[in-house]
């Protein structure tokens, strides 16, 4: 499967992030470590089962790509909002709002995971 579009991250504590995705329902893909310290991620890949996927690693300063960890947000499709948000709650996320049906069609609910990133899952596909 070819993956078009990928959100991507950067976390203080990959595994925990990589843990925290997987318990919410991101399939592993591939995770390459660096051989010096193994507890560093250098890039991991994880599909989401409706489509896209993430990518991630261990946070690192590098100039020619500014990002800070635990400051990410995404939307994510799923047919299950609220199984998905009793999942990222049992897995350590927090709550920011619960799921709810929306004016503009379907269901969604929005939590932090345990490194801060904020993650929107609703059923609203978009338009077309």
């Amino acid at each position: 499967m070819s993956t078009g579009l990928w959100v991507t991250l950067s976390y203080r504590d990959a595994d925990a992030g990589l843990a925290w995705l997987k318990a919410v329902g991101f399939t592993e893909r591939a995770v390459y470590r660096d051989d010096a310290d193994p507890a560093v991620v250098q890039h991991a890949e994880l599909a989401w089962p409706e489509g896209g996927g993430v990518m991630l690693g261990t946070h690192q300063p590098r100039p020619q790509w500014p990002d800070q960890a635990g400051t990410g947000s995404a939307y994510a499709v799923t047919d299950d909002v609220d199984g998905t948000y009793t999942a990222a709650l049992a897995a350590g996320g927090s709550s920011l709002r619960e799921p709810a049906d929306q004016d503009y069609g379907g269901r969604s609910c929005v939590v932090r995971d345990p490194e801060g990133n904020l993650w929107s899952f609703g059923s609203y596909q978009g338009e077309g």
